[in-house]
């Protein structure tokens, strides 16, 4: 059995409750962003409705977003054992990483909206891994092949996603085993295309200067 399979046994063997299982995944990584982020102890949350683990469609079990200052910082809730310790491997937690975002501000038409586009983004991302086993690595690239933006409008430039370890917060030490903070950067289809191993990806993400994604900036290549 496989770890993909451990991690989806919850989904055939559902609890009919969850009031006895402590969450300390969970809240360890919710003592790093606080860390970073003092104070902000009830950040933005987006919270999945029906659960994977009971049958839903979304793997994350929630977003939170915090408040950067000119830019919002995503962080999920799923990849990695947020609650009890199910697979064998001690040293690491789930799947090792859970997925974050920094999202630069504006004045959007919508930005609930655009909020809650990212959150779709990531729990598609994350679906890859539990339905097909495609884990993601710093500095890997992401090509969905799409003309149409990441925003909720499809307007933006930025078509597909870089993957750099997080610089703003550290890997932890949960009691279910290491998590590490595995960020996405948007990118445009021409610098997708430029992309080919991991020393490409430290190239390009080199001459962005930058790790929080603008949906109005210009490719740099």
């Amino acid at each position: 059995m496989g770890l993909l399979d451990k991690l989806k046994r919850g989904k055939k063997n559902a609890k009919e409750t969850e009031e006895a299982v402590e969450a300390v995944g969970w809240k360890a990584i919710e003592a790093e962003f606080e860390r970073v982020y003092p104070g902000q102890t009830n950040p933005k949350h987006y919270g999945t409705l029906v659960k994977w683990v009971f049958g839903g469609n979304d793997p994350l079990d929630g977003i939170s977003i915090y408040d950067g200052g000119d830019y919002w910082h995503f962080v999920s809730f799923g990849q990695t054992e947020i609650y009890e310790k199910e697979s064998d491997d001690k040293d690491i937690s789930g799947y090792g990483y859970e997925l974050t975002f920094k999202l630069k501000k504006y004045q959007y038409e919508d930005e609930e909206g655009e909020l809650k586009c990212i959150c779709g983004i990531l729990q598609m991302i994350a679906r890859l891994t539990f339905t097909n086993g495609e884990v993601f690595r710093p500095f890997e690239y992401i090509y969905t092949g799409q003309s149409a933006g990441i925003d909720a409008l499809q307007k933006s430039n930025l078509t597909g996603f870089i993957c750099v370890p997080d610089s703003t917060v550290n890997t932890i030490q949960t009691p279910n085993g290491q998590v590490e903070f595995l960020e996405l950067i948007g990118m445009t289809d021409a610098e997708l295309k430029t992309l080919s191993d991991h020393q490409s990806v430290k190239n390009v993400y080199k001459k962005l200067g930058s790790d929080i994604t603008d949906y109005h900036r210009e490719s740099v290549v």
